[in-house]
């Protein structure tokens, strides 16, 4: 198992204490991938070469931006390119890093809007995460450590992995949601348990998967389902985030369908930094 501690006044650096392998990460894997790979990613936590970009979410009925996810990329390559998170994400899951990772991230998120109290933000945490200890502490003291306002966060549970305890989850998503915070059910449609998580999970948000979005003019099919899931969504008093939008004739389709809000390259491409003024009505 590998472990991870950060000190208690800043997000950096964090300190990897080293120990065997899990057998289970091990089992199928070349050795000298194995270390590589987690030698890359321990490097990566210790050194801070994670950097977060914004990509802009509007209101699909005016085109307003009422806030910002933060989008975690890996900045190690000599080239200076990003590597986008499908490509070291699975892998930190897979050798138990996803927690420090996760923690990591919520603690820059929230110094951010500690300092610009102008936005509101959305960060992923992973499923993996929800459930073991110390994710939800971690949070409330980021909150007051930064003087950050819990209504201008979002927790975005991703389904890149299964919640083995659903009654932890279930617990972790309450209180968010009692801290003041949003929840969002991200990748909705996709993942490991989308209508299980929908019934015995409180939230906020449903993000629906950009599976369903990227062909919907030209698919009778997806304009059936977003609508029945932008319908759902508002029976249970949510709101929906359609993800993938790449022009003018989604939009007009999504607001046709009961969409509320909207993310995508046609609306923003993620940017290293956050626009100046005000992107976050509380109404988001």
């Amino acid at each position: 198992m590998l472990s991870f501690a950060a000190p208690e006044a800043s997000p950096r650096p964090f300190r990897v204490r080293r120990g065997p392998v899990d057998a289970s990460a091990r089992a199928g894997q070349d050795a000298g991938a194995l270390s590589a790979g987690l030698a890359r990613l321990c490097r990566a936590i210790e050194q801070g070469l994670f950097v977060v970009h914004f990509q802009p979410i509007v209101s699909v009925c005016d085109r307003r931006v009422c806030q910002h996810e933060a989008l975690l990329r890996l900045a190690d390559r000599p080239d200076g390119s990003l590597v986008a998170p499908g490509r070291f994400l699975p892998a930190a899951e897979r050798y138990g890093l996803i927690g420090a990772i996760d923690r990591m991230v919520v603690d820059r998120v929230l110094a951010q809007l500690g300092e610009e109290r102008h936005c509101r933000l959305a960060v992923n945490v992973s499923a993996l995460s929800v459930t073991g200890a110390g994710m939800l502490a971690h949070i409330e003291r980021c909150l007051e450590r930064y003087g950050a306002e819990p209504s201008r966060l979002v927790i975005e549970l991703t389904e890149t992995a299964a919640i083995a305890d659903m009654a932890s989850a279930r617990e972790f998503c309450m209180r968010v949601l009692t801290l003041g915070c949003g929840l969002a059910l991200d990748d909705f449609g996709t993942g490991f348990g989308s209508l299980t998580y929908l019934k015995h999970l409180p939230f906020s948000h449903l993000k629906i998967d950009g599976e369903f979005i990227r062909r919907l003019p030209a698919s009778p099919a997806d304009q059936l389902l977003v609508g029945a899931i932008a319908e759902i969504a508002r029976g249970m008093g949510a709101k929906t985030v359609a993800e993938c939008v790449g022009d003018e004739a989604t939009m007009n389709l999504l607001a046709r369908l009961g969409v509320d809000y909207a993310q995508g390259f046609a609306i923003g491409r993620p940017q290293a930094r956050l626009p100046a003024g005000r992107s976050c009505p509380q109404t988001a």
